[in-house]
């Protein structure tokens, strides 16, 4: 059995715009694009290649969702495709599993 330290509930909202400095793309049929460095705040976060994207369809238009990580906390992005803009949605303390 595993029990997850941290919830969704631990989440801190932050709602603000960012900026992605880096991003890197996933090879495939479509290769995707997925942010690989952030500036928030003055600092700099860089992310695992290993995060999660999810499209979300708000009447006609598209979002993007990323939950990303740095190994230390998780992040959850938003990309509006047609303004360009990145926002940091939350950040949560990485969960660490006790088995």
């Amino acid at each position: 059995m595993t029990i997850y330290l941290n919830s969704a509930a631990d989440r801190k909202v932050i709602n603000k715009e960012v900026s992605v400095t880096s991003v890197y793309f996933r090879p495939g049929r479509h290769m995707k694009g997925f942010p690989k460095r952030m500036e928030y705040e003055g600092r700099e976060y860089t992310f695992i290649e290993s995060g999660l994207r999810y499209l979300v369809q708000k009447g006609q238009q598209l979002i993007e969702i990323f939950d990303m990580t740095d190994g230390d906390q998780d992040y959850r992005l938003k990309f509006d495709p047609a303004a360009h803009i990145w926002t940091l949605i939350g950040v949560k303390e990485n969960n660490h599993a006790i088995a």
